[in-house]
C-alpha cells in the first residue's frame, strides 16, 4: 500500500486526527529549534567552530534520545499519556525560556547547552508517550498503516519546521537576541500541541491499571536485561537485524557526511562567513528534506518491483557512488544533491528497516528491538561525529573522509548481502 493510501486510510480515525496533529505540531516545533540550536552552535559569528565542537554539539543534540530512550518506557506506562502531552509542552516551553534567556544574556555555553538538554530529555518523553499511545486510537488492523504514516510524517514535519527556522531567522538576525526569539517561537509553538491533546479524552491513551505491574525500581533494573534479551532474539531474525545494521550503517555514514558539510561550508566554501555557511546547510537541509519525502513515495513501490532485500542493496550502493561524483570534486553545489540523494537513500533504508522489525520479530520483544533501533539510530551519528573530529582537518577538505564514506555505503551493501542471502525472503 503507498504512503497515500495509507494516510487516507487511518485519517479516518478522529482519535487518531487528534494524536497525529499532536505529533506534527510537536515535531514542527523540534525543527525550529534544532535549526536554532544549530545556527548558535555551529554558525555563530563569535564562535570558531571545529570539528570536536560540532561532535558535541550533535551530542548535545541526539544522545538524550540515545541514553533515556529504553527508559522512559517505565514511566510511559505509569503515567496518563494525555497527560504527558498536555503537561510536557508547557514544561518544554518554560525550559525554552530559560534557555533563550541564557543566550540572550550572553552566559557561557555550557549553561545553554544544559538548558538545551533538558529540553531534549523532556521531549523523549514526549515522543515515548506519543508512540505508546498510537494503539489505542488505531483498531490493530490498520496499525501498520498507522506505523508507516507516522514517523515519517514526523520527519518531514521536523524538516519544514527548520525550514520555517531557516526563515525566521533571515528575520531576526543571527546575533543571540535572534537566537532567543527563535527559542521562544520554538516553545510557543510547542505549547500548542498541549492544546491539540486536551481534545482527547483523559483516559483514551492509557495505561490501564495493573495491579500485577513491577515496581518502577524493578522495572528499571531490569531495562538493560530486557535490551539484551532483544538483541539475542534480532539475532535469530536475519532479515530484520541486517536490515537494522544497515540503517546504523547509513546513520553513521550520514553522521560523517553531516560534520564534513558543516566544516566545508564554515571555512572551505564561506571562509569563515557563518551567515553565508549556515545558507549553504540550509539549502542541504531543504535537499534532504526532499529526498525523505520522494523516498517516502518511490519505497512501497520500489519494494513491491524489487522486494525489500534488494531495494536496501541499491540504495546503499547508490548513496556510496553518488556521493563519491558529487563531494571529491569540493564544490559547493555539490553538497545540497548529495543531501538530496542521501535522503532518498537513507529515508528508503529506514522505511525497510521499520517494516522488516515490524514483520519478523515477535510482538513479545518488538518494543525492545525498537528501543536497540532508537539507540543505534541516534547514538551511530554521535559516534561518527566524534570519528570525524579525529580524521577532519580544520578547512574540511578531506579525501579520506569522502573515501570512507563513499566506500563505506557499499561494503554495507555486500555485507547486508552476505548476511540475508541464506534466509532470503523478498516480501513487497
Amino acid at each position: 500500500m503507498s504512503f497515500v493510501a495509507d494516510l487516507r486510510t487511518v485519517l479516518r480515525g478522529r482519535d487518531f486526527r487528534r494524536l497525529f496533529g499532536t505529533r506534527l505540531v510537536s515535531q514542527f516545533s523540534d525543527g525550529i529549534f534544532q535549526f536554532g540550536v544549530t545556527g548558535f552552535a555551529f554558525f555563530s559569528p563569535e564562535n570558531q567552530t571545529t570539528a570536536v565542537e560540532v561532535a558535541a554539539g550533535l551530542a548535545v543534540l541526539l544522545l538524550p534520545y540515545s541514553v533515556l530512550g529504553p527508559f522512559v518506557g517505565v514511566f510511559i506506562d505509569r503515567w496518563s499519556r494525555r497527560q504527558i502531552l498536555m503537561v510536557a509542552p508547557f514544561i518544554r516551553g518554560g525550559l525554552l525560556l530559560v534557555a533563550a534567556a541564557l543566550v540572550a544574556a550572553d552566559v557561557p555555553d555550557p549553561a545553554f547547552y544544559a538548558a538545551a538538554l533538558a529540553v531534549l530529555g523532556v521531549n523523549r518523553f514526549f515522543l515515548a508517550a506519543l508512540g505508546a499511545s498510537l494503539p489505542h486510537v488505531v483498531p490493530p488492523e490498520r496499525l501498520i498503516s498507522a506505523n508507516a504514516v507516522v514517523p515519517t510524517s514526523g520527519t518531514v514535519a521536523t524538516f519544514l519546521g527548520a525550514g520555517v527556522g531557516f526563515l525566521l531567522r533571515e528575520l531576526f538576525g543571527g546575533d543571540d537576541l535572534g537566537v532567543a526569539l527563535l527559542l521562544v517561537t520554538s516553545g510557543v509553538v510547542f505549547t500548542m500541541s498541549a492544546l491539540v491533546a486536551r481534545t482527547m479524552e483523559r483516559q483514551l491513551l492509557g495505561p490501564w491499571p495493573d495491579p500485577d505491574r513491577p515496581q518502577a525500581r524493578q522495572e528499571l533494573r531490569n531495562v538493560v536485561t530486557g535490551l539484551l534479551d532483544g538483541a539475542r532474539h534480532l539475532l535469530h531474525h536475519r532479515v530484520a537485524a541486517a536490515t537494522l545494521g544497515a540503517m546504523a550503517t547509513h546513520r553513521f555514514l550520514f553522521g560523517m557526511c553531516t560534520a564534513l558539510g558543516i566544516i566545508l561550508y564554515r571555512y572551505y566554501f564561506a571562509h569563515g562567513d557563518a551567515e553565508a555557511a549556515l545558507r549553504g546547510i540550509g539549502l542541504v537541509v531543504i535537499a534532504a528534506g526532499l529526498g525523505t519525502a520522494l523516498a517516502v513515495v518511490i519505497t512501497p513501490y520500489a519494494t513491491e518491483w524489487f522486494g525489500i532485500e534488494r531495494w536496501v542493496q541499491i540504495a546503499l550502493v547508490a548513496a556510496g557512488a553518488l556521493t563519491a561524483v558529487l563531494v571529491l570534486p569540493f564544490q559547493e553545489w555539490g553538497l545540497p544533491v548529495a543531501g538530496f540523494v542521501l535522503g532518498v537513500a537513507g529515508q528508503s533504508v529506514k522505511i525497510c528497516a521499520d517494516t522488516t522489525v515490524q514483520r519478523d520479530v515477535e510482538d513479545i520483544y518488538r518494543g525492545r528491538a525498537f528501543s536497540i533501533y532508537d539507540m543505534l539510530f541516534n547514538g551511530m551519528y554521535v559516534l561518527a561525529a566524534a570519528l570525524s573530529a579525529a580524521i577532519l582537518p580544520a578547512d574540511g577538505k578531506s579525501y579520506a573522509a569522502v573515501a570512507i564514506i563513499s566506500l563505506g555505503y557499499p561494503l554495507a551493501a555486500l555485507g547486508y548481502r552476505l548476511i540475508t542471502a541464506p534466509s532470503r525472503t523478498e516480501v513487497g
